[in-house]
């Protein structure tokens, strides 16, 4: 049983659309496609549905959007276990919590996240180019080389801005000029819906974690203030710091913590982002450009799986080397006491030494 996790329109049904016409091929009466949301289930069992599909001969079951249906985890548990002939592939929202469903799926199911695209994906996604990954350590030791190869086919600057407007869900591939519109349609989905299905959202919730994210957005990246933001918001403190979390694991904010300082939901949160770039631009007129880099360098990391918190000095610890986020002129002032340091520079094309262009972390994935 294989479960994918990801935010609203990272190409999770796609995903699994593909899977079923392409690597399935040689199984084209063996492999079923439902979405969990469906009218079917109005009286309808995933559990009946499963092993009426398998005694017709079904190898494989995907299941759309399992987040949509009551008492998803026990369906799940009892079809993995009666039936262990048939092959499930489910997905479900960001929020969803696989290991913590009514019944017990951690030895059961394992479980992979799909992200939006890379910058890297992005140049792939658009016809430019097809490169391959670089790891954070190669970016440390080779960056120039790399960077120089990249730039002598195409000028990445340019496409690296409208990335940051409107490249992170390939759901741009639908056409541009409804990109942002849609990515609005997507956070009130995952409001009213997603999150309504998992967490038992009422309307009136649903307005509320809706005006904490318009008020994150006006600022963010910042250091929150829990209280001011309860005041403001006429919510209790701990029911922010419940929003919060809740909206980062919905795939809408990222949450870095001090070095040493464990996560826990009752801690007050050490710096608040937006997940990505293209949030800002849809959430905001004009985003802040010192805001778009930082927001854009945690995002790349943290999809590329790399553990990041906030040093002493800097702007993200990684692996133990801190990385200072910045334009094309940004010195190694604020950094140059850290063991081990980078600059990551916007508006270059290539760097030198330890400044290293902002657009290649978008290679790491």
């Amino acid at each position: 049983m294989i479960g994918i996790k990801g935010p609203r329109g990272a190409g999770k049904t796609t995903l699994l659309l593909q899977h079923l016409k392409f690597d399935l091929s040689n199984l084209t009466d063996k492999g079923l496609y439902i979405t969990a949301d469906h009218t079917w289930f109005y009286n309808h069992s995933l559990l009946d549905t499963a092993m009426d599909w398998y005694q017709q001969g079904g190898k494989v079951l995907l299941i759309d959007e399992v987040h949509k249906y009551p008492n998803w985890s026990r369906e799940l548990k009892n079809i993995y276990d009666g039936i262990p002939q048939l092959q499930v592939i489910f997905s479900a929202s960001s929020a969803l919590d696989i290991y913590r469903g009514q019944a017990d799926l951690s030895r059961r199911v394992i479980s992979y996240s799909l992200p939006g695209l890379s910058f890297r994906e992005y140049l792939a996604f658009t016809g430019v180019s097809v490169y391959p990954t670089i790891s954070l350590e190669d970016i440390q030791s080779r960056h120039r080389e790399f960077s120089q190869e990249i730039v002598a086919n195409i000028r990445p600057l340019p496409v690296f801005q409208n990335y940051l407007k409107g490249g992170y869900l390939p759901i741009f591939t639908e056409g541009e000029s409804e990109y942002l519109p849609k990515l609005d349609q997507i956070i009130n989905t995952v409001v009213d819906t997603d999150l309504a299905y998992i967490s038992s959202y009422n309307a009136g919730t649903a307005v509320k974690v809706k005006r904490l994210l318009a008020v994150i957005a006006e600022s963010a990246p910042f250091k929150p203030n829990i209280s001011a933001l309860a005041g403001k918001l006429d919510i209790s403190r701990d029911r922010i710091l419940k929003y919060i979390y809740q909206l980062r694991d919905a795939g809408l904010l990222n949450i870095l913590s001090i070095e040493g300082k464990g996560v826990s939901r009752l801690q007050k949160p050490d710096k608040i982002f937006l997940e990505n770039t293209n949030l800002s631009y849809a959430l905001r007129p004009s985003p802040n450009r010192g805001n778009l880099r930082e927001t854009f360098l945690l995002n790349q990391l943290l999809n590329a799986g790399h553990d990041v918190s906030e040093p002493t000095s800097g702007d993200f610890l990684v692996n133990g080397t801190t990385i200072e986020v910045g334009g094309k002129n940004k010195s190694i002032k604020q950094v140059q006491h850290a063991e081990s340091y980078i600059i990551a520079a916007d508006d270059i094309e290539s760097g030198f030494g330890t400044k290293v262009p902002l657009w290649v972390f978008g290679f790491m994935y």
